[in-house]
């Protein structure tokens, strides 16, 4: 996708999304789709947002090249209030991001300041993909190393740090939870709620910036702004905290064999974001599409009821893959992505699959290195569809193997150039549902 068109795609994506207006207010709103796990005054906070347009931020820490699906739950939210009429700020944090706030288990290892700056670059693109540059609520992107680098430490301690007591810092979830574990804390991941409480103050004196949003596990962080705003200004600020988003079974969220869904498309590819959203369990699908989608009230109490009534048609879920897909890698992709998912298995064409959707399909099959010339008994081997050449024969023969979904007639069949599509990949199938890839090598 070009440049210009998926500008135009991105915009059109924006134009379609609304809140749901068979709500009272947004709050309602927020509570109802479980957008709400804590905060500091729920009237005070429901009145603001029904009141004149303020300014409000979420913060996002270049520890990786790429946001992932926990980003994406603030990204929505923040998208909410501004479709309300509100002003977002979105902050990637060059400062905070050279050190990392704290993790319950250990240390983090620190970035070289051209890689988080690199990182910053990056995730500042990706915040602006999901809310709009345009009228007089656009986003506008702030980076706090602007007014931390030309602090020196005498000022820092002198001007912020004489503001927050031991004791209460370490109270802090994610520092109690350091203090009790071998590792132990230093005192750079420390400090870092001073530093996130003083990005709110700035926020403050700079825009006007009333709320901070964020995800419940960094509840500490955000009234460490909240009360450094009411006693360095005596002034009254808010913080929302989102739920951390659990499977039913009680696993976190957003994890695929130990790796973080990503944004990126490429650590994430669409075809394997797509299937991370069709396979959400019935107990959990509805929730999702409550935080993840902008479907109405109404559209999602249907799904509800056909998740109830007919679960086997997964009609939820395959509405839930085609929508958060569609916000995060657009309509092509999405498209792309259900296709190979159906091709692969002899209910689409392979070779009408674009190189993108292809790869991303064999990506999340075993995979192994083929040439031309190579038997398909060996390649049925080698990619661990059979356990010998001989278990290899028997399939053929029983009608059971297929090349590109084309059955193999022959044991004798060879790897031929053409069954390489796009020059690099073969899918092998056994049956209706073992498949692997095959890569030119």
């Amino acid at each position: 996708m070009t440049g210009v068109s998926e500008l135009n795609e991105r915009t059109e994506i924006l134009a379609a999304q609304s809140n749901d207006d068979s709500f009272s207010t947004l709050w309602e709103e927020l509570e109802w789709r479980g957008l709400i796990h804590v905060s500091t005054d729920p009237e005070a906070l429901s009145d603001l947002l029904e009141g004149d347009p303020f300014t409000y931020y979420c913060g996002f820490d270049p520890t990786a090249p790429s946001l992932h699906l926990g980003n994406l739950v603030q990204l929505l939210l923040l998208r909410r209030l501004q479709l309300k009429g509100h002003r977002p700020l979105g902050l990637v944090g060059g400062s905070t991001g050279l050190i990392g706030d704290p993790r319950p288990t250990a240390e983090r290892t620190l970035n070289s300041r051209d890689t988080v700056a690199e990182w910053v670059t990056r995730l500042q693109g990706q915040v602006t993909r999901f809310l709009s540059s345009e009228g007089d609520s656009a986003v506008r992107l702030v980076n706090n190393l602007d007014w931390t680098a030309p602090l020196s430490a005498i000022d820092f301690l002198r001007e912020v740090g004489k503001h927050f007591r031991v004791g209460t810092m370490l109270k802090k979830d994610a520092v109690a939870a350091r203090l009790n574990s071998e590792a132990g804390i230093s005192y750079t991941e420390f400090s870092y709620q001073i530093l996130q409480g003083f990005d709110f103050l700035e926020l403050f004196r700079q825009y006007d910036c009333k709320l901070q949003t964020g995800g419940s596990d960094q509840w500490g962080n955000l009234t460490s702004g909240t009360d450094l705003i009411r006693k360095v200004e005596g002034a009254a600020a808010h913080a929302i905290g989102t739920p951390l988003i659990t499977n039913s079974d009680g696993t976190k969220f957003g994890k695929s064999e130990g790796n973080a869904i990503w944004l990126d498309a490429d650590m994430c590819s669409p075809y394997t974001f797509y299937q991370f959203w069709l396979n959400q369990a019935d107990a959990d699908v509805i929730d999702r599409l409550k935080v993840f989608t902008f479907l109405s009230r109404t559209e999602i109490e249907e799904y509800a009821r056909q998740v109830e009534a007919e679960p086997f048609k997964r009609a939820a879920q395959k509405r839930l893959a085609l929508e958060v897909t569609t916000l995060v890698h657009g309509a092509a992709a999405a498209q792309g992505a259900i296709d190979a998912s159906g091709a692969l298995f002899g209910r689409g064409d392979l070779t009408a699959l674009d190189e993108p959707s292809l790869r991303g399909a064999v990506s999340e099959l075993v995979q192994a290195p083929g040439t031309v010339g190579t038997p398909v008994t060996q390649l049925l081997v080698d990619t661990q569809l059979v356990k010998s050449l001989g278990e290899a024969r028997r399939a053929i023969a029983q009608g059971g193997v297929y090349v590109n979904n084309v059955a193999v007639e022959s044991e004798d069949r060879l790897l031929e150039a053409n069954d390489l599509l796009h020059g690099a990949v073969a899918v092998l199938r056994r049956g209706k549902k073992t498949l692997a890839g095959v890569l030119a090598s």
